[in-house]
This record gives C-alpha cells, sequence and structure tokens, in this order.
C-alpha cells in the first residue's frame, strides 16, 4: 500500500504549468489557478506559467522550451486534451516525448470515474518524459486538475511516497545521453 515515509526529507520539484486555451487569459485561467496553489500548498515550486492557443506547433514549442530549461523539473498542461477539432495538446505532447507514461492515463481515468462516471472516457489525459522533464497534460477543468492533483501528481511527486515515486529517478531520466 502507499504511503508517506515521514523519516525522509521532502524535495521541492519546479514545475511549470501551461494552460491551453483560444479564450482564457491570466485572469480567467481558474484551472492553472488551481494547479498552482496546490503545487505551492504542496511545497514545490512554481517554475513557469504561461497560456499557449490551442495550436499543435505552439504547444510543442513551449514544451520543448521548458523540457531545455534546467529549472524545470516537471511540466503539467491543462486543456486542449477532449475529443473536439481544437483539441490538440495530446498530439502536441506526444510530438515531444520520448516516452509515454502510459499507466498515467489508465490511473486518470479511475480517478475520474469516481467523480464523472463514464463521462471519464471522454478525457484524454497523458504524461510522459522528454530531455529529463515530466510532462502531464490534463482537462481544462479545475475539477480534473484538483483530482489528477490530489489522487495522483502530488503523492508521484512527493519523494517520500513509498514504494515508489517520480522524484528519486529524476537522475536516470536521460540516463541513455550519458553512455558513450
Amino acid at each position: 500500500m502507499s504511503r508517506i515515509d515521514d523519516t525522509l526529507d521532502f524535495i521541492p520539484v519546479r514545475i511549470a504549468v501551461l494552460t491551453v486555451s483560444d479564450t482564457r487569459t491570466p485572469a480567467e485561467d481558474r484551472s492553472g489557478d488551481t494547479l498552482v496553489a496546490r503545487l505551492g500548498a504542496a511545497g514545490h515550486l512554481l517554475a513557469a506559467r504561461a497560456i499557449v492557443q490551442d495550436d499543435r506547433a505552439a504547444i510543442a514549442a513551449q514544451l520543448r522550451d521548458w523540457c531545455a530549461d534546467p529549472g524545470i523539473d516537471v511540466v503539467i498542461s491543462t486543456g486542449g486534451t477532449g475529443l473536439t477539432g481544437r483539441d490538440v495538446t495530446v498530439e502536441a505532447h506526444r510530438d515531444v516525448y520520448e516516452k509515454e507514461i502510459d499507466a498515467f492515463a489508465t490511473v486518470f481515468t479511475i480517478v475520474s470515474m469516481k467523480k464523472i462516471g463514464t463521462s471519464a472516457v471522454q478525457s484524454r489525459a497523458c504524461g510522459g518524459v522528454a530531455h529529463g522533464t515530466y510532462l502531464f497534460a490534463l482537462p481544462g477543468s479545475p475539477g480534473a486538475c484538483k483530482d489528477a492533483w490530489d489522487e495522483i501528481l502530488s503523492l508521484q511527486l512527493d519523494y517520500r511516497h513509498r514504494p515508489c515515486n517520480f522524484v528519486e529517478i529524476f537522475p536516470r531520466l536521460d540516463e541513455h545521453r550519458q553512455r558513450k
């Protein structure tokens, strides 16, 4: 069973928050605000924040820029994971991923099913790794961001979480680049 090992020190993670929307402004970005508040309350650091339009190339470019920034460990995007024509966040994430974290989508669906029932099938939340950076694409609703953070990311981004977590394998994410 998962648990927090209080004998270990908490390690803050540097997280960037990307909102994908054609219509939201910083004043109206409730989903981004939800993520920023939760990551701060958990003791993590907001490394960057931006809003990008629903454009695959623009989203991928922002993800790549943040993956190249040594001051960013994790990128969480919100919005653009649905089924409509303008929902291209998942495709942009997959353009950047070196490896996809397939189980993230599965666990997010399980969490969502408990809250919204079969409507959970309409989300294409996903996660992956690129250039030593974790990337997660969440739906654009504050509720979905809250659920993903509270029930998945807050635990996996806590070094004290047992039996394992994302933080403890940071040093090994890009080890394939170090081999000669």
